[in-house]
């Protein structure tokens, strides 16, 4: 990979006086014009340590609009990021449209760094690879414009770096120990990153590998290419709006209308149940949250199925200083800015809290799909970027419930009649509910694949028979009782 860099490439300071402020005015021309745009930038500056990453990051910084750009010098996590999963310090980062954000420290430095320094097995760095491949083309296939730039210096030339940074008492602070350590792996970091550069340098998100010895070399380089990248993306034309889709017709029978509706609990039975499962999930959620994992449950279903009704006997149950939940309304202009999925990860609760979310992402293959409030394409590939988002949580420790509550549309017409006659319930009717009411059919069909395509083994799907609101919320609550005890069981 790094024998084809261009070594010995060098400009000299008449050259880059010459280009400089010519390429500097383009690029804040090219700044102006991506506020307007409606996308945003990110660009990952790695490589070998004493290859002026810092340098090169700077020299942008100077040359750009410090209001439309922001830097992540990313090192070791904080208490808040290492209690989440390993991407969340990535995603709650992401520039909103119009701006760029430049990662020196990224997605890349854990692996490749861990597997130089034997830390990890083959294994776990093609796993680390492909969450990385899943991630850039989610972010690619967001609009957004990801530039990579690998900044290469071979190993005498890192030696020489350092030993120079070291001998002037005003810059020795510069080279550690852990860098001269790293210079010791440095034939073994080059093997990993080769490999890292080849699984992830795709079409839409290219590694550059720039020659870094020759700072003005560099500096042009990275400017000239990040310039290209922007103008290049600029200049392509908007595409063209989607066709309207037909909406989904539900088949005879499907995972949702083969549930009986007709389950029901009598009161009596209900009551000395509810006070038994309250009092066990209060007693397991104290002993997973001493063992530090942390529970994401996602509500879903028709409207006025139940969903805040179960949620309330589940919170009931639990301390109100480690639980929160979390209701989803249409997306803010800050979230419309980001990647889908951005305002979930936002909301990821810390080891040993629970975050209850009242609708979810799943909005993205439900309301959106069929209101059209996003493209096809947006839809189809959620179920995949959905399926990965749950894996990350899962292998972070969390445990992922998901619930799906179903009426019949008879029963749903009285609990809406119910809403519009009753004061205290009159704000839980809204116009948008009736709408959606006459879709019945296609919500019905979408939510049967929603199921069929997101129930994975690691976070499955548990279906609902809400006819009755007593039997759905020991249902609920029996679901919760046994996936906390089978978490603790797990960890003994």
């Amino acid at each position: 990979m790094f024998e084809n860099a261009r070594l010995g490439q060098s400009v000299d300071r008449k050259t880059f006086e010459a280009r400089e402020p010519g390429l500097r005015e383009e690029l804040l021309d090219a700044q102006f014009r991506l506020r307007e745009a409606g996308f945003s930038v990110v660009v990952v500056i790695a490589g070998a340590e004493g290859a002026g990453k810092g340098e090169t990051v700077n020299l942008l910084l100077n040359w750009l609009d410090a209001r439309g750009i922001a830097t992540h010098a990313l090192g070791a996590p904080t208490e808040e990021e290492r209690e989440r999963p390993e991407y969340y310090r990535f995603w709650r980062r992401l520039p909103a449209k119009g701006q760029i954000g430049i990662f020196f420290g990224s997605w890349y430095t854990q692996p490749i760094a861990r597997h130089s320094l034997g830390q990890i097995d083959e294994a776990a760095f093609e796993d680390g690879l492909r969450r990385i491949a899943e991630f850039e083309t989610m972010l690619t296939d967001e609009g957004v414009l990801v530039v990579k730039f690998w900044l290469h210096i071979t190993k005498e030339q890192q030696a020489k770096r350092f030993k120079k940074l070291s001998a002037n008492k005003e810059t020795r602070w510069r080279v550690s120990k852990l860098d001269w350590r790293y210079h010791k792996t440095y034939d073994q970091f080059v093997t990993s990153a080769s490999r890292a550069i080849r699984r992830t340098s795709s079409g839409p998100a290219p590694w550059h590998i720039i020659e870094a010895w020759d700072a003005r070399f560099r500096h042009l380089t990275v400017a000239e290419t990040l310039l290209a990248a922007i103008n290049a993306r600029l200049a392509q034309p908007a595409p063209p709006a989607p066709a309207a889709e037909p909406l989904p017709v539900p088949a005879p029978r499907n995972v949702i209308s083969a549930l009986d509706l007709s389950l029901a609990v009598p009161e009596a039975e209900y009551r000395v149940a509810l006070e038994r499962r309250q009092l066990a999930i209060g007693r397991l959620a104290r002993d997973l949250r001493d063992s530090g994992r942390s529970v994401v449950a996602v509500f879903e279903g028709t409207d006025a199925a139940g969903k805040g009704g179960s949620i309330r006997r589940i919170t009931q149950a639990l301390d109100a200083r480690f639980y929160e939940v979390v209701s989803i309304a249409a997306p803010s202009d800050e979230e419309r800015a980001r990647p889908y999925l951005w305002r979930f990860w936002r909301r990821l609760p810390p080891q040993g809290h629970v975050a209850i979310f009242d609708r979810s992402w799943y909005g993205r293959v439900l309301v959106e799909r069929l209101e059209g409030f996003c493209a096809p394409g947006d839809w189809r590939r959620a179920f995949g970027e959905i399926n990965a988002f749950e894996e990350q949580l899962v292998d972070a420790g969390s445990l992922v419930l998901k619930f799906w509550l179903t009426t019949s549309p008879e029963e749903q017409l009285r609990r809406f009649q119910e809403r519009e006659a009753l004061g205290f319930k009159h704000y839980k009717i809204t116009p948008e509910d009736w709408r959606n009411r006459e879709k019945w059919p296609a919500y019905q069909a979408a939510a049967a694949e929603m199921i069929e395509r997101t129930s994975t083994e690691i976070a499955p799907w548990t279906l609902v028979e809400a006819e009755d609101k007593l039997h759905a919320r020991l249902k609920v609550l029996a679901t919760v009782e046994s996936a906390l005890e089978g978490a603790l069981r797990g960890r003994r």
